[in-house]
């Protein structure tokens, strides 16, 4: 028995597909509102330090990262992070990502539970992410289905890992909306559809990821399944 098989592309392909086209979808989305300048003419890191003060945000700096698309805030740190692409264009697609990362720093303030949740489980998915490949090798190769079905369980914390991210994403997208309208940033009906777009290709790869996660357990499930049932 092979933890890869016939089965196993039957159960990825669908996934396959949707992260591929998740992935497309944010490229040409960014792609295209890359190139439409937002009419208060800020640029991304302009846009993030207003939103600093309208959001009261006081403790949050901003610095640029390398890399592209690589914008992430470091409730760490308290740093929003912002790639050179972001922070000095003046795009709505700019506007979009920089009052996106606000958003979580939001969360970190308010001591959003999802937020906290999500951190919690860091240590259990990194840990479940080697230990899972081990525990299920190990089950499957010496047919010792309890170690089998211990390391689908250890595997099962990235699917609740990609379930707690979810929430996570799509409520700081709903606060970067709120925050660019209130801040008088993103005014006419185009530009707020350019960061609906944006946000709604970012969403769409952590619905992906979810979805993937999802397959994959159920493929490991099946697999130690039909374990447990040639052993009967």
């Amino acid at each position: 028995m092979y933890l890869w098989n016939s089965s196993y592309l039957i159960y990825m392909l669908p996934a396959l597909l949707l992260m591929g086209l998740a992935q497309w979808y944010v490229s040409s989305s960014y792609s295209k509102w890359s190139r439409v300048p937002n009419k208060s003419g800020l640029s991304g890191a302009e846009v993030a330090q207003r939103l600093v003060e309208r959001g009261n945000l006081p403790g949050v700096s901003i610095e640029q990262t390398p890399g592209n698309l690589s914008d992430h805030y470091d409730p760490r740190k308290k740093v929003l992070r912002l790639s050179a692409g972001v922070a000095q264009s003046s795009s709505v697609a700019a506007a979009a990502i920089a009052a996106h990362e606000l958003g979580h720093a939001m969360q970190d303030r308010d001591d959003y539970f999802p937020l906290r949740l999500r951190a919690a489980l860091v240590p259990a998915v990194n840990i479940g992410s080697y230990l899972g490949w081990i525990l299920l090798m190990i089950g499957i190769f010496m047919q010792l289905t309890s170690v089998a079905w211990l390391g689908v369980a250890v595997f099962a914390a990235g699917a609740v890992f990609a379930l707690a991210t979810l929430p996570v994403e799509l409520n700081a997208s709903a606060r970067a909306r709120q925050l660019l309208s209130t801040a008088g940033i993103i005014t006419d009906e185009r530009e707020s559809g350019g960061v609906n777009t944006v946000l709604n290709a970012a969403a769409l790869t952590y619905v992906a990821a979810l979805f993937t996660a999802i397959l994959q357990l159920l493929y490991y499930v099946s697999l130690v399944s039909g374990m447990s049932g040639r052993r009967r």
